[in-house]
């Protein structure tokens, strides 16, 4: 995981080396002011050399403008390297999502991944910048005060150094539980995150079934649990820096007592003892630095490891030597398909149709049959467990997942809208589309009236979701969204259910004319819709029942004679 972790600086090599420079040269200059005060102490000031005390403070003083330039570097330029690599993890896992399964969003809450996207790589932000600055400033730090501290006195330096297997101990001791207590914050808090997105979302369901002391109920469970978990890790650091700081506190009552004796008896001079204490406050800040690392590694380390799971999740890949496919005519078969969301539960089991290139097959049957199943098995937003699925004679899984979908369109009964210009979103159907595309498409799915009348036309801001349209308005727009792509499969998953009568007859126009020379899937409940598909399949648990145009199977006076007259299954 380490070397993972480092990989992520080698785009920042040399802001990175830059940082560190600096952040050494800074440390150099504090190192200095201890032995220059030592100096003026017990020589210059003692001797009346006020030309050599202020020549002494001159060059302070530059050194001094030289460290802030180094702080400047460190904390602007420096925070470029956290700030990078944070970029190219959110890009990295981003990317990663869009190439994830249809089931892993189905078992993932929306607000918990968003969380792992933004809390999780702050925190690995700050640790990917302070966290090598802090533990190679402190090294430095600690090293060169033992060089400079022994140089005055090395008795009195063993003596405070022989306090650090203590803090090494202790520190090692409370790590453990940090750990635990960090992980489980960052746990919580996507909980959080999942909750405020759904009710957010939700908000309109809520007030129109007056839920919301129920929603509040829930948002107080959820908070309440992020902050036993807070409380914890406070807990925690608390009891972790307030063992450190009396350790440190300690160790400077022991230069005062030691360092007093070794004065009185000839040991150490005054000046040496000034400097010894500064050096000791200056020992001291590295360790607290050392502290302070080991909170933010904990930190860091935990929405690393969060990151890492996401991305050790498996993509869609495609099959070995999987091929582009070119000039589809549109011939859908299934030969003994069978589907199971989760073992032991088939939704579907031995299913077999043909669908010929440019006909319109549609699929009825009560809820939980599978007909929207068909519809995800095609575009392979699934694979199927058994059997085979061929389009125009090659199997599905030996297609490359991209051509497969580019030659599909979907309307779904729930439209999908981003937020954004109704411009955009019907844009969005073909990437690069010109705007005469884009109103033409809009013409075929007859909504162009409509948004020509709006007061920015095609640039009319349309809410979070389209919630500005009505559902009729939404479902055009994925229509002409539909048309603009111009796929030669189609697939009409209950496009028109949620409308009323009247939306669904001009909409029943615009899809058909969009059918017009398509293969296309029709899953519908309203058995008016389909009425003249040209073979009509009734889809149950236990596979196809019976299929035909709509004459034949009223013919028949099967289960579809009995849906089409009301009658309960």
């Amino acid at each position: 995981m380490f070397k993972d972790f480092v990989g992520y600086y080698k785009p920042f090599r040399g802001l990175f080396i830059a940082d560190m420079v600096c952040a050494f040269l800074a440390s150099m200059c504090d190192l200095y002011y201890p032995m220059i005060t030592r100096v003026m102490i017990n020589d210059y000031i003692p001797h009346g050399l006020i030309n050599k005390l202020v020549l002494v403070g001159m060059i302070m003083l530059v050194l001094y403008i030289l460290k802030m330039g180094f702080n400047y570097f460190i904390q602007y330029y420096g925070h470029f390297v956290g700030v990078g690599i944070q970029s190219n993890m959110r890009r990295e896992i981003f990317e990663h999502f869009q190439k994830l399964p249809f089931s892993f969003f189905d078992d993932n809450k929306t607000g918990v991944l968003m969380s792992r996207i933004v809390n999780d790589l702050m925190e690995i932000s700050e640790l990917a910048h302070h966290g090598p600055e802090d533990l190679f400033l402190s090294l430095v730090m600690l090293i060169g005060a033992f060089i400079m501290m022994g140089s005055i006195n090395w008795y009195l330096t063993f003596i405070i150094f022989a306090f650090l297997p203590l803090l090494i101990v202790f520190t090692a001791k409370i790590r453990l539980k940090m750990s635990a207590a960090f992980k489980q914050t960052r746990i919580e808090i996507a909980e959080v995150n999942a909750n405020l997105e759904n009710s957010i979302s939700g908000i309109r369901v809520a007030k129109s079934f007056v839920n919301d002391e129920y929603e509040m109920k829930k948002f107080k469970e959820n908070d309440a649990n992020f902050v036993k978990a807070r409380k914890r890790s406070y807990k925690a650091m608390a009891q972790f820096f307030s063992g450190n700081n009396f350790i440190l506190d300690f160790m400077n009552v022991v230069v005062i007592i030691a360092g007093g004796i070794f004065l009185s008896r000839g040991k150490i001079d005054f000046g040496g003892l000034v400097a010894y204490l500064l050096y000791v406050n200056m020992f001291m800040s590295p360790i607290k630095r050392l502290i302070g690392f080991i909170e933010q590694y904990q930190d860091g380390l935990s929405g690393y490891k969060r990151f890492r799971e996401i991305m050790a999740e498996q993509p869609e890949k495609d099959t070995e030597n999987a091929i582009d496919i070119e000039d589809v005519k549109g011939e859908i078969c299934f030969e003994n398909v069978s589907f199971a969301y989760s073992e032991g539960e088939d939704v579907l089991s031995g299913i077999s149709a043909v669908i010929p290139a440019g006909k319109t097959v549609a699929f009825v049957g009560a809820s939980g049959g599978g007909k929207t199943t068909v519809c995800h098995l095609v575009p392979r937003f699934y694979d199927i467990s058994e059997g085979s699925i061929t389009l125009d004679g090659k199997d599905i899984r030996g297609i490359s997942i991209k051509s497969l979908r580019k030659n599909i369109g979907i309307v779904q009964q729930e439209v999908f809208l981003f937020t954004g210009t109704i411009y955009e979103n019907i844009a969005y159907g073909k990437t690069g589309a010109t705007r005469d595309e884009v109103i033409e498409a809009s013409k075929l799915a007859k909504i162009d009236a409509f948004i020509e009348n709006l007061p920015n036309g095609y640039d009319t801001y349309i809410g979070e979701h389209g919630v500005k349209l009505s559902g009729g308005q939404k479902q055009r727009i994925a229509i002409a969204r539909a048309f603009l792509k111009n796929p030669p499969v189609l697939i009409l998953d209950e496009a028109t259910s949620a409308l009323d009568n009247v939306t669904e007859m001009q909409i029943q126009q615009s899809l058909k004319e969009l059918s017009a020379g398509r293969t296309t899937i029709v899953v519908a409940h309203r058995l008016s819709t389909i009425r003249d598909a040209d073979n009509i399949i009734v889809l149950t648990r236990e596979g196809i029942v019976e299929q035909g145009t709509h004459d034949e199977l009223m013919a028949n006076k099967g289960l579809y004679y009995a849906m089409s007259m009301g009658v309960p299954e």
